[in-house]
């Protein structure tokens, strides 16, 4: 048998199992592994300005293309501690990143070294697996179970952690032996999918609700066929949204307390049957479960059992992967259909794009400083219905699900549950990597870009080009918004006069500076005819200089977008709404 490090191996597999792209930030104690990776060759590698943005370009290069693993590196201490918030990030949304630290020699792990760390014990809560590998001999069968892990079941994240020594061991390793380790799915029954199907018959008012699970198994196309043979609408999630094009006749809509239309409420609570496929049932999306449950009888098809049940009992429920599912759904509707027995669902079909042409909000404002509303109207005019959008947290992200369109699965990319500040831009960075060709947008307000604005650096160094719309209201608006049921406006303001940029009154950080300061180009919009040309000239710029260019629109200090408190009917509409059609002008259907 051919002998090499227990490094040299490890990334021989990476090689065997699809890797091509990772990223981190080298150090002393994963400087073998490094070594490893230069010597073998192919696989490119971007070098990061922090180890959590590293993990969250891993997400994003992840999460835009079926079968992407993004690997994250890092050296030891710290530099595992970094990448906590983007395991947890990545479990929450089930998204498969591998995490790979140093670690101080085995001999010294509890003899508080330098930056020697129990990193496995502090990611176990958020990976499927995380290990210190303590004998080299045992890495190739570390790394074979990881990548096992990470795509069957449920899919998620995995740390391995390796000990400097370890690393440097030979040990006896024929990498044309490698094989991957089999995926397991669960797979659903015909006779369960027929219960599911009976249930949907029995109803009037169907409606499929369908999650990022459906994403995750690359089945967006089964997802629509058979909401086409059946004649049923269809509400994607935040997660999901894409697997149906917005404009599609029978898209109902997003439901929720915050990113969701008013039309897709309204065409919920009008249902009597939900099949959920692929979809946790979170609380953004439900609300209260009395008013989202009552008169309706629910399905879940999850590839978690133990995801069934979770929040509320549903009628029946199905344990199975959704592309697994789908394909029983196609095949038994089909049957159903060429023997004339399934229900004509027109009329109800009709209704939610009757909702979906009257129940609107209003975009179209001409207010200085800019309204939120309008930048989201003049990037719907800008960029195409192939555009790769990417977003984390707050009220600009509430904003842009209510009123951006999306037309493909994977061109919606949000860190869903766990929506830690900073993910955006290493997220694009990651999402323009895995898709170099595309049209990647970022959208962020003023806090989440400040969090992480160093990584702007990386797309400068490694150009890596994309655009990113920066809203600036100089607040955390989303908690300003939420502080107003406590009667308070505290510790939320960013605003300050900046004394090397006076130009900006009190909107503080100068970031058209820091950008261009960062190697990228930026341009500033004060007021709202001059957002489509800025965009239209962001991207020519781009495509020019290839590095991040940033839209930065100064908005009006303090706008409340839609949202309710707890229950999906009782959606506080702060705002005017749309109530002629040039109050919406980029609707996806003309207002009636």
């Amino acid at each position: 048998m051919p002998r090499m490090t227990a490094a040299r191996a490890a990334v021989e597999i990476l090689k065997r199992e699809g890797v091509e792209v990772a990223f981190g930030v080298p150090g002393a104690a994963i400087n073998p592994f490094y070594a490893a990776l230069k010597a073998s060759g192919g696989i490119n590698h971007t070098l990061a300005r922090h180890v959590e943005g590293a993990s969250h370009m891993a997400e994003g290069y992840t999460r835009t293309k079926a079968g992407n693993i993004g690997v994250c590196i890092g050296t030891s201490g710290p530099a595992g501690t970094d990448m906590i918030t983007g395991l947890y990030s990545a479990i929450a949304d089930s998204i498969p990143i591998l995490c790979i630290t140093g670690q101080a020699p085995v001999a010294r792990l509890h003899k508080e070294d330098f930056q020697a760390v129990d990193i496995a014990s502090i990611a176990k809560p958020v990976t499927k697996a995380a290990t210190t590998v303590l004998e080299a001999a045992q890495v190739p069968g570390v790394f074979q179970q990881a990548f096992h892990l990470m795509r069957s079941g449920r899919p998620g994240p995995v740390l391995i952690d390796l000990p400097i020594d370890v690393q440097l061991t030979e040990i006896e390793f024929d990498p044309k032996m490698y094989e991957p380790l089999p995926v397991y799915k669960p797979s659903a029954t015909r006779a369960q999918i027929e219960k599911a199907i009976a249930f949907l018959q029995e109803s009037e008012r169907p409606l499929i609700v369908a999650g990022g699970g459906v994403i995750n198994a690359d089945a967006a196309e089964l997802l629509v066929e058979f909401a086409e043979l059946t004649g049923t609408p269809v509400v994607p999630t935040l997660m999901g949204w894409g697997i149906i094009p917005d404009d599609h006749e029978l898209n109902a809509g997003m439901v929720g307390l915050q990113t969701s239309h008013r039309y897709g409420n309204a065409t919920l609570l009008a249902s009597d049957f939900v099949l959920g496929i692929g979809n946790r049932w979170a609380n953004r999306h439900t609300g209260g479960l009395d008013v989202y449950t009552e008169g309706r009888t629910f399905v879940h098809v999850d590839i978690e059992p133990t995801q069934i049940g979770k929040i509320f009992a549903p009628d029946l429920g199905i344990a199975s992967d959704a592309k697994a599912a789908l394909q029983l759904f196609v095949e038994v509707a089909g049957e159903l259909k060429a023997a004339g027995r399934l229900k004509d669902r027109s009329e109800w079909a009709a209704a939610t794009q009757e909702r979906r042409a009257t129940l609107q909000r209003k975009t179209n404002f001409d207010n200085v400083p800019i309204k939120p509303q309008r930048v989201y109207q003049e990037m719907n005019r800008a960029f195409g219905p192939k555009t790769r959008y990417v977003t984390t947290i707050g009220l600009s992200q509430i904003a842009g699900a209510q009123m951006l369109h999306v037309y493909k699965p994977r061109h919606w990319i949000n860190c869903g549950q766990a929506g830690p500040l900073g993910w955006t831009i290493p997220a694009a960075l990651g999402v323009a990597t895995a898709d170099p060709d595309a049209q990647v947008v970022a959208l962020s307000g003023d806090y989440d870009f400040q969090f992480m604005i160093e990584e702007l650096a990386v797309g400068a160094q490694h150009r890596i080009p994309y655009v990113h719309v920066l809203v600036n209201n100089s607040y955390l608006g989303l908690i300003r918004q939420a502080q107003r049921n406590f009667d308070i406006d505290f510790q939320v303001k960013l605003e300050f006069e900046n004394l090397n940029s006076p130009e900006l009154g009190v909107y503080g950080v100068d970031h058209v500076k820091v950008a261009e300061g960062l190697g990228c180009k930026a341009i500033r919009v004060t007021e709202p005819d001059q957002l489509l040309p800025a965009f239209e000239e962001a991207k020519k710029l781009a495509a020019e200089f290839r590095v991040p260019v940033v839209v930065e629109a100064i908005l009006e200090r303090v706008t409340n977008i839609s949202m309710a408190g707890a229950d999906i009917d009782k959606v506080n509409e702060f705002e005017e709404l749309a109530t002629r059609p040039g109050d919406a002008p980029t609707a996806i259907r003309p207002l009636v």
